[in-house]
């Protein structure tokens, strides 16, 4: 079978056009979130996700229309944590611990008090994501939010850089760096929360951080930084995707690993270089 064969079927197009729109927005993001030492923010938020998904499936609704009852909450789990930072003396981990635990403790809380007449939920696919049964509705809006994000950062470029690399002279220079801080997490919270509907709660942070990780080991400015976290999280979406059909692998898992594989290639250069 030809490498590229499996892209003809219909279901495999939607799983790369999803898998490439997170990939893209995520790496973005990812490069601000990971130089703001945030790197467990992802992990966090995502379980935050998991938390809102799991009252919108009490209250009644579907695992699709949940996730409108998740991004407020995760966004307002951003918020709070971006607040206790800025309040505390706290780090970013510890702050984002705190509400990571409780967001998935009120998860697991809910989803136990649903009833046997309750709609079933396909828990795997909400954990783990399952990228090959991306609907047209999930996608359209997976893709939307996606290019949302992406613009939003991109127009934000050189106030959030300087926001995040010197707060305090930025502070000073007049640039709202509370607000953007707190714009960034939030959009953060958005882009983790639909991003869940393909790739699954345990994984997204993974688009979030790994990518971003692997092209500071190697980028020497933001913009080549930025540049090298999209394309090694395309990439590797692209070969990850094929290589889970040929290898009849999940397809997430099989991303994320490609995606570690070149973090530690990444390492190694940087090493030798040195």
């Amino acid at each position: 079978m030809d490498l590229f064969e499996p892209l003809k079927f219909e279901f495999m197009q939607k799983a790369l056009v999803g898998g490439l729109a997170v990939a893209a927005v995520c790496a973005v993001i990812g490069v601000f979130i990971v130089q703001r030492g945030l790197a467990f923010l992802g992990d966090g938020l995502a379980h935050a996700a998991f938390g809102g998904i799991a009252i919108g499936l009490y209250m009644g609704a579907s695992v699709e229309n949940a996730v409108w009852i998740a991004i407020p909450f995760t966004a307002a789990i951003a918020l709070g944590i971006g607040f206790v930072l800025r309040r505390t003396s706290l780090r970013g981990d510890v702050a984002t611990g705190v509400f990571f635990s409780f967001s998935f403790a009120l998860g697991v809380l809910f989803l136990g008090l649903r009833t046997a007449q309750d709609r079933p939920v396909q828990l795997e696919n909400l954990l783990f994501g399952n990228m090959l049964l991306v609907t047209d509705e999930v996608l359209k809006v997976v893709v939307i939010v996606s290019i949302a994000g992406f613009l939003l950062t991109i127009a934000l470029w050189s106030r959030l850089a300087y926001a995040i690399f010197d707060p305090e002279l930025a502070a000073i220079s007049g640039v709202p760096v509370a607000i953007l801080e707190y714009l960034l997490l939030a959009t953060t919270a958005v882009v983790v929360v639909v991003s869940v509907k393909t790739v699954g709660v345990v994984l997204v942070s993974s688009f979030v951080v790994i990518p971003a990780a692997t092209a500071r080991l190697v980028g020497s400015t933001l913009a080549r930084t930025t540049g090298l976290s999209v394309l090694i999280s395309t990439i590797g979406t692209v070969f990850g995707l094929i290589a889970s059909f040929h290898w009849r692998t999940p397809s997430a898992a099989t991303i994320i690993l490609i995606h570690s594989a070149s973090f530690a290639l990444a390492l190694g250069w940087s090493r030798l270089k040195r």
